[in-house]
């Protein structure tokens, strides 16, 4: 690994961390990156989890120090997805990869839609659902965001922050706190699954979780103390960019190339 290979991976692991704290989506950048410096799909979908896993850690220790984070919520809500993350990392999913990226963004598209026209649903509390004990409706929503971030992770963090608002009633804030508690729990039981299957390039990982932790830090720290209708502006920046990529209107993985040049 040359010098340039480190600064890159570990700037381009400072952007992930803050765009995967505060909304999702961050991990097409890493993707990218890793597959750019020669790394496959495969190998480089299992490096990301390096990262992911320590930066989570990182976030959900700065969100508890300022008494953002509901625990035991998180930990029930995390069941599921911890059991669907394991099988969506085993399973090998036969589907179009355009068609599946398509869906991915249209599904995007529509929560942004959400966000802008239905603010109040992600500004404010909804006490009688926060207080609602898990239902099983949550629980296969769960389980089926778990699988698809144990697949592929890329946008997890929307589908999440999605299910927490919508079906548990908590804001912006604290539902990107348990966001990234649920996605703590699951993402170490994926990992295994990559490194069991040799799908992981350690010195890749390790480097870019340098910058995916300091990311992390400051997006843990700016979503506290800019509150909720911040993070709602960087998810909607976020979902148009990401959305944009998977589209085919801009590629970030030809952006990324040009940097490095």
């Amino acid at each position: 690994m040359t010098i340039i290979e480190a600064i890159l991976l570990i700037t381009a692991g400072l952007m992930v961390g803050f765009i995967n704290t505060l909304a999702g989506g961050g991990s097409i950048i890493s993707l990218s990156v890793l597959m750019m410096l020669g790394l496959p799909a495969t190998l480089a979908n299992g490096t990301n989890r390096i990262a992911i896993t320590i930066q989570t850690m990182t976030a959900v220790t700065s969100f508890s120090a300022q008494k953002v984070m509901d625990f035991r919520k998180g930990l029930y809500l995390a069941i599921p997805a911890v059991v669907g993350s394991v099988l969506g990392a085993y399973i090998a999913v036969d589907i179009n990869e355009e068609i599946f990226e398509y869906a991915v963004a249209i599904i995007m598209l529509v929560m942004l839609v959400f966000i802008l026209y239905k603010p109040q649903h992600w500004l404010k509390e909804q006490p009688h659902l926060i207080n609602r004990k898990l239902s099983v409706t949550q629980v296969i929503i769960f389980f089926l965001i778990g699988l698809y971030g144990g697949f592929i992770h890329v946008g997890v963090g929307y589908f999440l922050l999605a299910a927490i608002v919508l079906s548990a009633g908590y804001e912006l804030v604290k539902a990107n706190a348990i966001k990234v508690l649920i996605v703590m729990l699951y993402t170490p039981f994926a990992l295994v699954v990559f490194i069991v299957n040799d799908q992981v390039n350690w010195a890749y990982g390790l480097v870019m979780t340098i910058g995916n932790v300091a990311g992390a830090y400051i997006a843990s720290h700016m979503a506290v103390k800019q509150g909720a209708n911040f993070v709602r502006w960087v998810i909607v920046v976020v979902i148009l960019l990401t959305s944009a990529h998977l589209f085919g209107i801009i590629d970030i993985k030809a952006i990324v190339e040009s940097v490095r040049s």
